[in-house]
């Protein structure tokens, strides 16, 4: 489920994109959210606490689960699966976190990757139980990171504990194998330190090596910056899934269902659904993320004839219910 892309070339935007892969719709609503919100980690001990620092805007699915954004300060999240993720038993001394709002929390309280990396250390992530055609998991996930700057991380919960690769090499993210094991695949192709032909299926070690591999192919200086932005979109398409190509035992090989394109330089959001043509975006400094302002949202999946800039779009709303840690996404197809 998801591939994940950061062109960083000298002169040029910070540019992230997304792939979401997964079995069935899962409710993607696009969220501006102000400053000022007083948040809950949402564990029944222990929880952490804060008011976000920054404003955001970003992708809400199941309801309450926080997948995808990038706040004010130009820092970028996004969550993708990782089957390997395991979770330990609770650490009570350590503030909780509902893996719902993982990715929230950092577009809350950070402007840097450095900053991310930093709040990780005493913090205790719990998951939530997401349904899966009938089976109930805790979810597994793990989460990159970026920056103005072309920092960068992948951020992993391995065996209970917290693994992080930090640094602007890292640019690529898919799913399993987890991310160490994917640097040493990659490795055995043409052009990234074998000569191994790039690989073109489904699996997400061969996205992984597609995305790595045509990130090398962009062009150093675009014509302009709709060429930028339409360079990484093209890496995102190269490595998506068609619709329809779901595996029917692994959901981390999915068809790609929506994209996002992150302009952390800017501070612009791209969104767009595998099955509309149009693509919208969101200039951030069209929005009041005062803590004057209000929670907002857009549903693009009801509002089919949208594109282009749809900052005006937004209505103001009652903010979300987030799944608390242990508790079941209850969202349904149909909701």
């Amino acid at each position: 489920m998801c591939t994940r892309a950061q062109w960083t070339a000298e002169g040029q935007p910070v540019l992230v994109g997304r792939n979401m892969d997964w079995t069935e719709r899962q409710g993607a609503k696009l969220w501006v959210l102000p400053k000022g919100i007083e948040r809950s980690g949402l564990t029944d001990q222990n929880p952490l606490t804060w008011t976000s620092k920054y404003g955001s805007v970003g992708t809400i699915i199941w309801g309450g689960v926080s997948s995808d954004g990038i706040n004010e300060a130009g820092l970028v999240s996004n969550v993708l699966y990782l089957a390997e993720t395991t979770f330990k038993a609770r650490d009570n001394d350590k503030q909780g976190l509902t893996i719902a709002l993982w990715a929230q929390y950092f577009l809350d309280t950070c402007a840097t990757v450095a900053e991310v990396v930093k709040a990780c250390q005493n913090l205790d992530v719990r998951p939530v139980k997401l349904v899966h055609k009938g089976v109930a998991v805790d979810a597994p996930v793990h989460m990159s990171v970026s920056d103005p700057s072309g920092d960068s991380a992948i951020i992993e919960i391995l065996d209970g504990e917290t693994r992080i690769h930090h640094g602007p090499q890292y640019t690529t993210m898919t799913n399993s194998p987890p991310f160490e094991e994917q640097l040493v695949l990659l490795k055995q192709y043409e052009g990234l330190g074998g000569r191994l032909p790039i690989p073109g299926t489904m699996e997400a070690e061969d996205r992984f090596a597609r995305a790595a591999f045509y990130l090398t192919k962009l062009p150093e200086q675009p014509e302009t910056y709709q060429a930028a932005v339409a360079a990484v979109m093209s890496i995102m398409r190269n490595a998506a899934t068609p619709l329809g190509a779901n595996d029917p035992v692994r959901p981390n090989i999915s068809a790609t269902i929506w994209r996002t394109i992150s302009d952390a330089t800017n501070k612009r959001y791209y969104f767009e659904f595998a099955d509309m043509p149009n693509v919208v975006w969101m200039d951030l400094d069209n929005f009041d993320l005062s803590e004057n302002g209000q929670p907002m949202m857009f549903d693009l999946a009801n509002n089919f004839e949208a594109s282009g800039e749809i900052s005006g779009l937004f209505q103001p709303t009652e903010l979300f219910e987030t799944t608390k840690a242990d508790g079941v996404v209850t969202w349904q197809p149909g909701d």
